[in-house]
């Protein structure tokens, strides 16, 4: 028997469908140990230290100290009792600091005598299982320093913190390195709200016609000079910036009124310059962490929490009828918006025989940041031939909505480009004593493109 060693038990269980008899697939449901966080947790050895609270040596090398879990006793226990029994035990944890850092974990808690593995994987389907088990490797040392060292920073921040949020907003909040950086920022903002003069102004818009269609045309130049907009105001101030002040015109109500009452009277208008250009527009590279949060929440209306709950069983995967059980998204934590060449070649399969070969245009996109450390792939579907569809039927709505998304950004970013045709439209209205200008614009899709499956915002 090779026992093999999981997070969740969701993994195990797909994991386990693909593996067979001779392996048996148990979860460690998460991290095993942990710094103490209790007093009833820290260990006798330490209890004099006055660091002990921190279970940091910050007088040393802050080397930390890791209890086992209360909640993970029994099934470490069990774990340790399977381990005695196993011909070998292979770590299938997720391949982040976080999935290395548990079967490190698991290592120094089980200390297993028979030969181990560390096996990893970006996506949990059969082909991605097996490519995993005849390419296995070592704990990576490094990836756990990583880990450890953010940990360590999380409880020395977040100790001496977390009892101000306690006292000024309220009980049970906790900060650390990412909170207390977050809250320095809604301070900082917060301070240049109160700090923000306001100021108004005025616009003017107008409804017009043209065979039967109605468009509208917004007042830009009065008497030569721009109209003024929000970016010509400094919010210190709430005044013109000096720059823009001569440049401009400031438009109060009785202003607007007696400037629009003017053009009314001078009508017939005129179209006084036409400007047709053709333009292109790119589809968005598939998503990340942090975009897909971002989409998911103006789009499905999701919490950052809920979007990686529904994401965290697309990718654990699903049952899809007859027992099969399979994952439908890549790994949902990357900074990388790579793709795999299966998963490009697979796109130009699909993208062809769905829509044709026009619509097709590979693309492999790269991380403008230099701070990416680019573990994964970006989030895509598993098979990119896949349509929501499809699997509509096996899937919940939240997890139909959000592989949806998924899914379309991930085709779509490689398709051709979008050709829009845009057109603006300059009208003047004169007479002996004023001269204002207004700009419709519009726009025509002159080949649609990625916009075939794309629903953000490039589709209008």
């Amino acid at each position: 028997m090779k026992l093999v060693i999981v997070e969740s038990p969701a993994k195990a269980t797909t994991i386990g469908k693909f593996l067979g008899g001779n392996y048996k697939v148990k979860a460690s449901f998460g991290h095993v140990r942990d710094l103490p966080k209790s007093a009833s947790e820290i260990p006798a050895s330490i209890k004099s230290k006055p660091w002990a609270r921190l279970g940091v040596d910050v007088d040393g090398d802050f080397s930390a100290v890791y209890v086992v879990q209360k909640e993970s006793r029994k099934n470490i226990a069990e774990l340790k009792e399977l381990c005695k029994n196993a011909d070998e035990v292979i770590l299938a944890t997720d391949e982040d600091r976080e999935g290395e850092s548990i079967s490190w974990h698991l290592l120094e808690v089980l200390k297993p005598k028979t030969p181990v593995k560390r096996i990893a994987f970006h996506e949990i389907t059969r082909s991605a299982i097996n490519e995993a088990m005849q390419h296995p490797r070592t704990v990576n040392e490094q990836l756990v320093r990583a880990q450890e060292t953010r940990r360590i920073l999380d409880r020395l921040f977040g100790y001496e913190l977390s009892p101000v949020l306690w006292r000024k907003v309220r009980g049970k909040l906790s900060a650390g390195r990412v909170q207390s950086v977050a809250l320095r920022l809604v301070v900082e903002r917060e301070e240049e709200r109160r700090a923000f003069n306001k100021s108004s102004y005025y616009d003017a818009e107008a409804s017009l016609s043209k065979d039967g269609k109605t468009f509208k045309a917004t007042l830009t130049t009065a008497d030569g000079k721009r109209i003024a907009t929000g970016k010509d105001f400094d919010p210190a101030t709430g005044n013109l910036k000096p720059d823009e002040a001569n440049r401009v015109v400031w438009l109060q109500e009785n202003e607007a009124n007696t400037l629009t009452g003017k053009m009314l009277k001078a009508i017939p208008w005129k179209v006084v310059r036409v400007e047709q250009k053709e333009t292109r527009v790119r589809p968005y590279p598939p998503f990340i962490t942090s975009t897909l949060q971002q989409v998911a929440g103006g789009a499905l209306n999701f919490s950052p929490r809920k979007t990686m709950q529904v994401a965290q069983k697309l990718y654990e995967g699903v049952n899809l009828g007859n027992g099969s059980r399979e994952g439908l998204i890549t790994y949902m934590r990357t900074d990388s918006v790579t793709l795999s060449e299966k998963a490009l070649q697979n796109a130009q399969v699909f993208i062809r025989a769905q829509y044709g070969e026009q619509y097709h245009q590979r693309r492999q996109y790269t991380t403008k940041s230099k701070m990416a450390q680019e573990a994964h792939e970006a989030i895509r579907p598993t098979q990119m031939g896949r349509p929501p569809e499809d699997i509509a039927a096996f899937l919940t709505r939240d997890e139909l909505r959000l592989y949806e998304l998924i899914w379309k950004r991930a085709v779509a970013s490689q398709m051709a480009d979008g050709i829009v045709l845009r057109t603006a439209v300059d009208i003047e209205s004169a007479d002996e004593n004023h001269r204002a200008e207004l700009r419709a614009t519009g726009s025509v899709v002159v080949f649609p493109g990625f916009m075939r499956v794309s629903n953000d915002k490039q589709k209008d």
